[in-house]
């Protein structure tokens, strides 16, 4: 069953502020502060959001609140800025309504988290997919490239953003998102060129200079240190908290998300670096000979450098710094600036490339973002823009700041008062005038076409002839000294008597929320926001391919020597455009308030959150809210909670809900002028009739509580009864149990005791028996042995003279004999032959018997160890046996060679691919496949032949391509000579006059010697009609090759590169080997 709860449920303070009760800027403070204290930093006027900035991280953003606030009533739940954010979606997703979300307040109090969180949430509940996640990436990626680009450190906010921005995201008929348009309002170029004391310029360029990698850096120009640009202020250049080099990383990760190739991104770098550059560009002046003063640059490096990095030609930028050229018609003037001037085209040109490139890049962002489907789309506005602004020195950016929140504010109360009465058209409750004040009057005096402020500002700047600030403020005092929301130092309101509490220069306008003070200084200039057409041109001439389409007046083709509209007219037609947009949309607000001016939580400042209430209108909005009914419920919900205070509606009721609703008013005896009954509402409209009816059902819930706990408390009181019980009975079971048990026990014990000693007693009578029984049958026994004996002394007198004495001996000898054959059985050796155990002769007469007996079992054990060889392992052994005959303590290499057994074809002749034409030469069967090293007379290297073994003949075969080099029958092999070392040297000496000694013998080499040699004097001994092979082990011994007899001479000691055999040629006759010494 789901839990029912509501807005009411647990409320700290007044969850919204229509309840409050009484209401007054005290009390409304007051709940403010409690809820803040409490973490609570979400409170509703109706269906307004007011989101007081905590300065911390609070766990009231996870998933699992996404979820709770999921496709939940506005008002079911505590109030949050989810529940805005869920209620705008299923309004557009379900009822086909396009939405708009305006988040307004003052720098610092959070409105750019609050429009990143409605962003999320919306992400985290619409639909799910490839496209739709990369939709909703982009979207949600376009935050932290603008932030970089539009954001600054201010005394107020690390991060405030310094333009306004509104975003229109597009959904399908299914509610997931598609694309969406961007547009900005403002931007603050002034802080360009100029930062307040404690703030910072524009988070990019402190994000570039320490995130950039060192080679970025230095196609760029720049170098790291802050204190380097003339443009960023060293006092605020490090905020803790923010961690720039990992932003720049996110920045370009972003941009990469969001679709901007990678030369799109180095040439935004590449502008950023030019506007660094152009602020460290300075200027001196000089005298011309006519007595006018112009402008020179001090040092022109960065200069060229800029002029490198944007493609332009340094001498046109140069000259566009020192003149301006003014067009009339078709003539053309050209007049020197002075420092003063160079000094302001420099600041107004970088304020303009900034400027245009922030515009572009919200431009590139819409092209990545906007929805590629043309079908029509739902929509959902978000409104990121300044609050109300009241600083001590305001000037003409608060100015139309705060026309724009006139205008927003205009139409609040407009929607507000028509969504009011379109509830009670739709609801059929009748409908009263409310009065409210309509701050109408105040947009006509600052917007309108004839006589507004902006009108008489542009035409000021207009006007030919001398214009400053002082000609801009009379007009004022000329023109709008009358009117009742306008005050200058000269107001005809006060009868052109002079007003001491304004300063020179200045006027005050008195808006919705609040005087604000305006100063005149610079209005004109800030509002013509002129850049000379000498700088576009030369902007125009780069060939830099991004700052061509910044600068398109710049085209020489297309001079327009219209000038160009105003900032205030431009941002008059913005906020035109914008209100007919909200207009179109169905609003949901989010008025966000800064508790305290030191950026700290838990500090609750009453004069800054109570200025704030004033200047955001809530006060106004409440009583706008309340001047119908306070409070308004469907009847579903509200029989739900409140159906305990009547008997009949409790616990269930079966009827319509608002019968129930009905019952439950009557049964309670609310005054009919309390509330009235709506199509599906029930309206109230006095919050203390709301609180009496939350007293009631409080104290019904408490009387319900205690019958639940008295109720309980019997079932419990009970339960431990019954179980108390049941647990009594199982230790009594066991206790009796363990009673019996224990009597058993003794009962056994002592049956157990009697039966040993009856046992006992047993026992010992059966062994007297069993005694008296032995003693019998030995005495038997020795009475029938000496019988026996008598018997046999008598029988053997008579024989003792005939041969008794041979026949005793006879018999004794053969009892022996059987005795020591029977005990030989069971005491002979293993089979092994080499087992050389036998057992001792008993007695010395056997000495003979025991030796022939011992030689026979091993003949025996030998005979059957041979039975089990095979022919190969026969003729592996006779081998092993051949090479022992031969090379046993004659050849020190020998004993490494007795473990290897004989393989005899190692290089598998008949099975490698690679010896397929050399298998084919050969006829007869291979008995050794090897690879050795033929010696080279002429300087004792070797060379890698293959040397084949068969019965008639030797082969030496080339080993890459298996070409025979030499054959060699083996009748014509006189002889073999090997040293005595562990070398693997081997002569084959061939019989004089034979065909195969033409060329001479054949000194080799070959770690398998022993195996070598053994075959070949086996097939010699083998063969009938063949001489024995004559083998000659010595260490020095004479070789044939060709003509000549060469001595190979073995000596001990290694070589000395290395631990092997190595064989020099020491002279004509002389072949050396030096063996390594053995250890």
């Amino acid at each position: 069953m789901e839990v029912k709860t509501s807005l009411l449920d647990n409320m700290i303070g007044v969850g919204d502020m229509v309840l409050l009760e009484p209401l007054s800027e005290d009390s409304f403070l007051d709940n403010l502060r409690k809820r803040f204290d409490h973490n609570e930093i979400y409170t509703y006027i109706g269906s307004v959001v007011i989101s007081m900035n905590p300065y911390r991280s609070l766990p009231i953003y996870t998933p699992d609140k996404v979820e709770e606030y999921r496709n939940r009533n506005f008002y079911e739940l505590s109030p949050h800025i989810y529940a805005l954010a869920d209620e705008a979606y299923r309004s557009l997703r379900d009822q086909d309504k396009d939405q708009c979300i305006l988040i307004t307040g003052e720098s610092g109090a959070g409105k750019t988290e609050a429009s990143k969180l409605v962003m999320s949430y919306v992400a985290a509940v619409c639909g799910k997919g490839q496209e739709v996640n990369k939709v909703k990436e982009q979207l949600l990626q376009s935050n932290p490239v603008l932030e970089a680009f539009g954001n600054a450190k201010t005394v107020r906010n690390d991060n405030s953003s310094r333009f306004g921005k509104y975003m229109d995201i597009e959904f399908d008929f299914k509610g997931d998102p598609l694309g969406g348009v961007i547009s900005n309002y403002l931007l603050e170029k002034s802080r360009v060129v100029k930062q307040p004391r404690g703030e910072r310029n524009f988070h990019i360029f402190y994000q570039l200079l320490s995130g950039a990698s060192d080679d970025t850096l230095k196609k760029l120009k720049l170098d790291r240190d802050f204190s380097k640009y003339n443009y960023l202020s060293l006092d605020s250049a490090v905020v803790n908290g923010l961690d720039d080099a990992a932003n720049f990383r996110t920045v370009r990760n972003a941009m990469q998300i969001v679709g901007f190739m990678e030369d799109e991104v180095q040439s935004v770098l590449e502008l950023v670096a030019a506007v660094l550059k152009l602020g460290n560009i300075e200027f001196k002046p000089e005298s011309r000979s006519n007595g006018t003063d112009e402008s020179r640059i001090k040092d022109k490096n960065d200069l060229k450098e800029m002029c490198e990095l944007l493609g332009i030609e340094q001498s046109v930028l140069e000259r566009a710094f020192s003149y301006r050229t003014v067009e009339a018609k078709m003539e053309k003037v050209s007049t020197t600036l002075n420092v003063a001037q160079a000094y302001y085209a420099r600041d107004a040109l970088a304020k303009n490339l900034y400027s245009r490139l922030f515009t572009w890049l919200v431009t590139r962002i819409n092209e990545s973002i906007k929805a590629q489907a043309k079908t029509r789309h739902k929509v959902m506005g978000v409104l990121d823009i300044y609050g109300f602004e009241i600083f001590e020195d305001n000037s003409f950016e608060q100015f139309i700041i705060n026309y724009c929140n006139e205008k927003l504010q205009q139409i609040f109360i407009e929607l507000t008062l028509r969504e009011e009465q379109e509830e009670y058209v739709r609801e059929g409750i009748e409908w009263t005038n409310i009065e409210y004040f309509n701050n109408a009057v105040i947009c006509d005096l600052i917007e309108n076409n004839q006589n507004g402020i902006l009108a008489m500002l542009d035409e000021e700047c207009l006007r030919p002839g001398t214009v400053t600030d002082e000609t801009f403020l009379d007009k004022l005092n000329t023109i709008c000294a009358e009117h009742q929301h306008f005050e200058s130092r000269l107001s005809k309101n006060s009868k052109f008597l002079t007003d001491h509490s304004l300063p020179h220069n200045c006027f005050r306008i008195q808006h919705y929320a609040g005087k604000v003070l305006y100063r005149v200084e610079s209005f004109v200039d800030k509002n013509n926001d002129l850049l000379y057409r000498d700088l576009s041109q030369a902007m125009y001439k780069a060939n830099h391919s991004l700052i061509k389409q910044l600068f398109p007046e710049g085209n020489p083709a297309k001079v327009n020597l219209k000038r160009p509209p105003t900032a205030g007219s431009q941002f008059k037609t913005s906020v035109g455009t914008l209100m007919r947009n909200l207009q179109t949309k169905n609003p949901n607000y989010i008025r966000c308030i800064k508790p305290n001016d030191k950026k700290a939580s838990h500090i609750f400042t009453d004069s800054l959150v109570c200025h704030q209430v004033r200047y955001l209108g809530l006060m106004e909005n409440v009583r706008v809210r309340r001047a119908g009914y306070a409070f308004r419920q469907a009847y579903e919900p509200c029989l739900e909670r409140y159906k305990m205070l009547c008997k009949k509606t409790w616990p269930h009721w079966n009827g319509p809900a608002r019968e129930g609703v009905e019952v439950l008013m009557a049964d309670l005896q609310v005054p009919a002028e309390e509330f009235s009954y709506g199509r599906s509402k029930i309206f109230i409209r006095n919050p203390r009739t709301l609180f009496f009816l939350e007293e009631r059902r409080r104290q019904c819930l408490q009387d319900l509580a205690s019958l639940i706990q008295k109720i309980y408390r019997g079932w419990k009181c009970r339960t431990q009864f019954l179980l108390l019980k049941k647990s009594q009975i199982v230790v009594a079971a066991w206790y009796r149990r363990f009673a019996q048990q224990k009597k058993y026990q003794k009962i056994k014990s002592a049956t157990t005791v009697m039966q040993s000693y009856a046992r006992g007693w047993q026992a010992r009578k059966l062994l007297r028996e069993l005694k008296y029984q032995k003693r019998c049958k030995e005495a038997v026994t020795t009475i029938a042995a000496f019988w026996h004996g008598t018997q046999v002394r008598r029988e053997y007198r008579k024989f003792f003279r005939a041969n008794a004495g041979k026949k005793i001996y006879d018999f004794t000898i053969q009892r022996i004999m059987q005795k020591y054959f029977l005990g030989l059985k069971t005491t002979l050796p293993s089979m092994s032959p080499i087992d050389k155990n036998w057992p001792v002769r008993p007695y010395r007469f056997l000495d003979g018997v025991h030796k022939e007996l011992r030689r026979i079992f091993h003949l025996w054990r030998c005979k059957k160890y041979r039975e089990k060889f095979t022919e190969e392992r026969k003729a592996v052994y006779e081998e092993k046996l051949e090479a022992s005959e031969i090379f046993k303590d004659k050849k020190a290499l020998y004993p490494s060679s007795v473990s290897q057994p004989f393989k005899g074809d190692y290089l598998e002749i008949s099975k490698n691919p690679k010896y397929q034409k050399l298998n084919s030469a050969v006829d007869e069967k291979v008995l050794l496949a090897d690879v050795v090293n033929k010696i080279n007379r002429a300087n004792g290297k070797g060379t890698a032949r293959i040397f084949l073994l068969t019965k008639k003949s030797v082969l030496l075969a080339d080993q890459k391509t298996g070409q025979v080099k030499a054959s060699v029958p083996l009748p014509d092999v006189a002889s073999v000579s090997v040293s005595t070392q562990s070398d693997g040297f081997f002569a084959l000496k061939l019989k004089e006059g034979s065909a195969s000694a033409v060329k001479g013998d054949f000194l080799l080499s070959s770690e398998r010697l022993i195996e070598i040699i053994t075959k070949l004097h086996r097939i010699g001994a083998t063969t009938a009609d063949r001489d024995q092979l004559n083998i000659d082990i010595s260490d020095e011994f004479l070789v044939q090759f060709k003509q000549d007899k060469v001595c190979v001479k073995f000596i001990q000691g290694g070589p000395k590169n290395g631990s092997g055999v190595s064989c020099k040629r020491k002279n004509n006759r002389l072949l050396e080997v030096s063996v390594p010494t053995t250890a």
